[in-house]
């Protein structure tokens, strides 16, 4: 469902921004990364970034989630979710249960940059809907391990982002001959990229059938969207009755 669709989100967001701390929302690491990023200071930076895991944590319990699959930069954000779950059912009874972060085997994906998580902010991201030719020539871009100026130079692979990815994309054999090879120079930079492209084109194949399946069809995905937006109201509804009711605003 969208989000926009279900206008209690807001308003859950609203009334948990006031009884959450400010200095609980500075403190986030990814807060303090974005507002480096961004070229701004604490002081003028504004409450939509502030503010966003407020945002969050509402997405997440206005549906009384209890587990939330998440990458291992967002750990904090669910961190904090609960101690605002944990603040509000202490000021007006119990009403969320904590949500819980549910890690995968691969909690982050470095960027082609080799340095910062993959974002799309960031342009250091591989687009889901891109062609296998428009992904491979983005992977040949990425940057690997900065020592290996020349073939002949016996490769890093545990600082090389592109092996990152082969642990993520390749089978467990070829990424053990990936790692041998490039430890005795006998597989260059550009070879480990083109195979990690093949790797991902492979991975992603049926994602991209079942997106251009879904592409051709926009009707049935707004007919999709349509009624999961009425699922998802239905029961943010009968959270808000009960937060209005703890709160005292009925």
């Amino acid at each position: 469902f969208v989000q926009s669709h279900v206008p209690e989100v807001m308003t859950l967001h609203t009334l948990l921004s006031m009884v959450t701390p400010l200095g609980w929302l500075t403190r986030v690491p990814t807060f303090k990364d974005k507002v480096r990023q961004m070229h701004e200071t604490e002081e003028t930076v504004n409450y939509g970034l502030v503010g966003y895991p407020v945002l969050q944590t509402a997405d997440i319990i206005l549906y009384k989630a209890d587990t939330v699959p998440v990458g291992q930069d967002q750990v904090p954000h669910i961190e904090l979710s609960r101690e605002i779950v944990r603040r509000f059912n202490n000021l007006f009874g119990e009403t969320f249960p904590e949500p819980q972060a549910k890690l995968t085997e691969a909690p982050l994906l470095v960027g082609l940059d080799g340095q910062n998580k993959m974002s799309k902010t960031l342009d250091n991201h591989l687009d889901l809907a891109a062609t296998p030719e428009e992904t491979t020539k983005r992977v040949l871009t990425a940057f690997t391990d900065p020592e290996r100026v020349r073939r002949e130079i016996p490769g890093r692979p545990e600082v090389c982002n592109i092996y990152s990815l082969h642990k993520i994309f390749s089978s467990a054999k070829a990424t053990q001959t990936v790692y041998e090879e490039c430890t005795t120079a006998q597989r260059g930079c550009v070879d480990c990229k083109r195979h990690i492209a093949d790797s991902i084109n492979d991975y992603l194949k049926e994602l991209r059938e079942r997106r251009e399946d879904f592409k051709a069809r926009p009707g049935y995905v707004q007919e999709i969207l349509h009624e999961g937006g009425k699922k998802a109201r239905a029961i943010a509804k009968e959270t808000m009755a009960e937060v209005y009711e703890k709160m005292g605003l009925g």
